[in-house]
This record gives structure tokens, sequence and C-alpha cells, in this order.
């Protein structure tokens, strides 16, 4: 039996969107494209990869916050 990550597959369709240039996308590519990339990010946030991602992101705000001091 196959089984297919969602995430995964949304990634890989992220991929394959963004490679694309810029100006060749319509406003309705690049919406579709948004709701793709949210959706994947809702996908990923629970999991563990997705926790320490935020958590990385969490520590690199914190640094440039401080620097700015």
């Amino acid at each position: 039996m196959l089984t297919i990550n969602v995430a995964v597959l949304l990634a890989v369709i992220v991929f394959f969107r963004l490679r694309r240039r810029t100006q060749a996308r319509s406003r309705n590519e690049e919406r579709t494209t948004a709701v793709i990339i949210l959706a994947l990010g809702v996908l990923i946030a629970p999991t563990p990869a997705g926790q320490g991602l935020v958590h990385i992101l969490e520590q690199l705000a914190s640094g440039v916050t401080q620097a700015s001091r």
C-alpha cells in the first residue's frame, strides 16, 4: 500500500510552482500558490519539524532584536 504524506506533496508542488519566473505568473496563480503555502504551513506546524523551525525563527528574531538595541 502506498501512502502519500500530504505535507511532502504540497512541498513538491510549491517547489515546482516557485521555480517559474515571476513575470509569467498571473494574479490567480499567485493567489493559488499563497493558499498552497498557507496549507503547507498549517500541516507542518504541529509536527516536531515545524516546532523546531518555530524555535529557530524565535531565536533568530530574538538575536535581531538584541542586535538592534
